[in-house]
């Protein structure tokens, strides 16, 4: 995975999540994301901290691109950003795995977890190319 695809890789990942968690601030999709998270038997706090860690997320994937004063260690924030997200996408996962979690208030509809594995998926490439960024050329900016 080259380092050239890490600014795209990132960017789409940085929206992508960024949506995903603002989306669950508005209907349906609160509620959608109330039950799963009530029927997966995840505590309470999980509600407003997933939301907000995903919104969180998604900046930390954006931001590096965007504000100078973090260009010299975007590989190490899109890393964390990376390390959130794989967090996410394991309990994503593990949600739509719960038999009491219906299919009608998961993305799209679907139950088996293909979204979140796809999303992992992405998030570990983003990690790769990052990772090789950061020991290739520390010292240089990623482009």
């Amino acid at each position: 995975m080259s380092s050239r695809l890490l600014k795209p890789m990132s960017l789409f990942l940085g929206v992508v999540m960024f949506l995903f968690g603002f989306l669950k601030f508005l209907s349906p999709f609160s509620g959608w994301f109330d039950i799963q998270i009530q029927q997966s038997h995840l505590p309470h706090a999980a509600i407003l901290a997933g939301k907000l860690t995903e919104m969180l997320t998604g900046l930390l994937f954006l931001l590096p691109w965007f504000l100078k004063s973090l260009k010299k260690n975007r590989a190490q924030v899109i890393l964390l950003a990376c390390l959130i997200l794989f967090t996410q996408m394991v309990v994503a996962i593990y949600v739509h795995l719960q038999p009491g979690v219906p299919a009608s208030v998961l993305p799209l509809g679907i139950k088996p977890p293909i979204i979140p594995i796809t999303v992992l998926v992405f998030g570990l490439f983003t990690a790769s190319a990052a990772w090789k960024a950061e020991q290739t050329d520390s010292s240089a900016p990623i482009r």
